[in-house]
């Protein structure tokens, strides 16, 4: 580096004392969740009676 260059990113150290003597402005719980809507979860059995189908699967055969 030249000594013509500086640090981009250097900060002076009275600035950064500034920057953290106040607190961020509070965020309400409301702003902070989201809704998302949700859709029926769907029969697993899909409407068969799986004990009867057992029985006759695996009883006579």
């Amino acid at each position: 580096m030249d000594a013509t260059e500086e640090e981009p990113d250097a900060i002076e150290p009275a600035a950064d004392s500034q920057r953290f003597k106040r607190l961020p402005e509070r965020v309400r719980v409301e702003d902070t969740t989201e809704s998302k809507d949700t859709n029926v979860a769907r029969d697993p059995e899909g409407g068969r009676d799986t004990d009867r189908d057992f029985m006759i699967r695996y009883s006579g055969g």
